[in-house]
C-alpha cells in the first residue's frame, strides 16, 4: 500500500537541509575542484566514460567533496548506492551489504557501489571482510579517509584499489560554488532580491581554507541573519556587503594531529622552508605548530637537527644558535618562547647551506654498516701500556705540535678515502681553503 503522506514528508525534510546539503553537486559538470583527476583525460574521467569503475580510496581534508563525489559517481554510473561510516558499523551491517549486493547483482546484474566514509576506523580484521568481495568486483568499494590511507588502511585493501589525493579546493572553484547556490533557484537562493559584493564573495573563499561547505555555511547565515529580514524579502533587497561576509563566517578550527599526517606534514613543510632559505615561509609553518599546540621543545629540537644537516660548517654559529634556542624553551615555555623558536627558525633559513659534514658521517657510517672497516694503523695506536711498545704500537708518530704550523706529513687512515668535501658557500669557503692547503702540504 502506497504511502499518501511520504511526498509531503519529503518536502518537509528537504526544507529543514542546510545551503550546503542541497547544493550539492548532482552531476559531474556541477562538481567543483580535483581538476587534476577529474579534468579533462584525467584517470577519474577516463575511468568513468569508459564505465570502467573500479574500487578507489578518497584521500584528502574535510569539505573537498569526497561523498559528493561518490553520490554523483553512484548517479553517473547508474549503481546502486550504499552509504555508511566505518565508525558507526561492524562487519555484520558489511556482510549484509555484500549479500545484498550479491542478490542484486544475480537478479538482475546490477552492480552496488559501497561508500565507506572514513575507512581508516575500521580495524585491519573489520578491512579483511571486503577484500575478497572488492577484488571479484561483487561491489565496487569507495572508501574515504582524511587520514593517509598508505598508513591508516589495510595494504591489501590498498593494493586493490586506486588512490586519489582530494586537494582543498581554489578561490575560484570556492567563488563559482558560492554563485551557483546565488543563482539556483530550486535549491539556494534564486528566488530572493539577493546581491552580494563582489569582495564578500572574494573573503568567502579566501577564508574558507578550500573548504566549500564553510563558504555555503556562511552564505546561508549571512542571508538568513541579513537585517531585512525573510517576511520582507520579496520586495526589499537583500545586500551582503564585506562586514557583513566578516561576520558570518568564523575562525576555522586549526587541523592537526600530534601524531597524524598533518603532524609530519606540517613539521616536514617547517623544515623544508628552512632549509630552502625561505623565512616567510618558516615563520608561517612554525605559527600553524605552535597555535595547534605542538610541543615547543619538539620544534626546537628539530631546527637543532638541521642546524648540523643542512647548515653545518657553512655557519658554525647556526649550531650554537639553535642550541641556545633548545635551551631557552626548554626554560621559559610558552608563550614566550615562540620569540626565541621564530628567532632561530629566520636564522636558519637566512644562513648559509651545506650538508657536507652530513655527507661525510652518512658516507663513512654506510662504510662501516657494510663491514668496510679499516685498521688502526701502526703510529695511532695506544701505546700507554707497557707490552705496547713491543707491538710497535705508536712507533713513529709524528707529534704534529712540534712542527712548523702544526702539522705534518702523516698517514691517519691506511687507505684512501675522501668523506668531507666542503663547499665554497659560507665559512666553510673558508675551511674549504685550509683543507686544500694541507692536502698540498702533505702531497709534498
Amino acid at each position: 500500500m502506497s504511502d499518501l503522506w511520504s511526498a509531503q514528508r519529503e518536502k518537509r525534510r528537504a526544507a529543514v537541509q542546510p545551503l550546503a546539503v542541497r547544493m550539492r553537486p548532482r552531476t559531474l559538470d556541477e562538481f567543483a575542484g580535483q581538476r587534476h583527476f577529474l579534468g579533462e583525460g584525467k584517470l577519474l574521467t577516463r575511468m568513468l566514460k569508459a564505465d570502467q569503475m573500479s574500487s578507489v580510496i578518497f584521500h584528502g581534508p574535510p569539505g573537498t567533496g569526497k561523498t559528493t563525489l561518490a553520490e554523483v559517481i553512484a548517479n553517473h554510473t547508474g549503481r546502486h548506492f550504499e552509504r555508511t561510516n566505518a565508525a558507526q558499523v561492524g562487519v555484520k551491517e558489511i556482510r549484509e551489504i555484500i549479500a545484498k549486493a550479491a542478490r542484486q547483482l544475480e537478479d538482475d546484474g546490477g552492480r552496488t557501489i559501497l561508500f565507506l566514509d572514513e575507512i581508516h576506523r575500521f580495524s585491519r580484521n573489520q578491512q579483511d571482510v571486503l577484500l575478497g568481495d572488492v577484488e571479484n568486483g561483487l561491489i565496487t568499494l569507495i572508501g574515504a579517509t582524511t587520514e593517509n590511507p598508505f598508513f591508516a588502511v589495510n595494504s591489501a585493501l590498498v593494493s586493490r584499489s586506486t588512490i586519489f589525493q582530494f586537494e582543498p579546493l581554489n578561490e575560484e572553484d570556492i567563488s563559482r560554488v558560492v554563485q551557483r547556490a546565488m543563482d539556483d533557484k530550486e535549491r539556494g537562493f534564486g528566488k530572493l532580491p539577493l546581491v552580494v559584493d563582489e569582495d564578500a564573495i572574494a573573503h568567502w573563499a579566501r577564508v574558507s581554507d578550500g573548504d566549500a561547505r564553510r563558504a555555503l555555511n556562511a552564505l546561508e547565515v549571512a542571508v538568513l541573519s541579513a537585517p531585512e529580514g525573510r517576511e520582507n524579502a520579496s520586495v526589499i533587497k537583500i545586500r551582503i556587503d564585506l562586514a557583513a561576509a566578516e561576520q558570518s563566517i568564523q575562525t576555522k578550527a586549526l587541523v592537526y594531529d600530534g601524531t597524524g599526517d598533518e603532524h609530519y606534514d606540517i613539521i616536514s613543510a617547517f623544515i623544508k622552508s628552512m632549509r630552502g632559505s625561505d623565512p616567510d615561509a618558516a615563520i608561517y609553518w612554525l605559527a600553524r605548530m605552535l597555535a595547534s599546540g605542538e610541543d615547543p621543545r619538539f620544534i626546537a629540537r628539530r631546527i637543532a637537527i638541521l642546524a648540523s644537516e643542512d647548515i653545518g660548517n657553512a655557519d658554525p654559529q647556526a649550531i650554537n644558535i639553535a642550541t641556545s634556542a633548545w635551551l631557552l624553551t626548554e626554560r621559559v615555555g610558552m608563550p614566550e618562547c615562540q620569540l626565541t623558536l621564530a628567532q632561530a627558525a629566520i636564522y636558519m633559513a637566512l644562513a648559509p647551506k651545506s650538508n657536507a659534514s652530513a655527507k661525510a658521517i652518512w658516507t663513512a657510517m654506510g662504510e662501516v654498516k657494510e663491514g668496510r672497516t679499516v685498521l688502526v694503523p701502526r703510529p695511532l695506536r695506544d701505546a700507554h701500556y707497557a707490552a705496547a711498545a713491543t707491538l710497535g704500537h705508536g712507533e713513529n708518530y709524528a707529534y704534529p705540535h712540534d712542527f712548523a704550523e702544526g702539522h705534518v706529513k702523516q698517514e691517519y687512515l691506511g687507505v684512501e678515502r675522501v668523506y668531507y668535501s666542503p663547499t665554497d658557500r659560507g665559512f666553510e669557503s673558508e675551511l674549504r681553503r685550509r683543507l686544500e692547503k694541507l692536502k698540498r702540504a702533505s702531497s709534498e
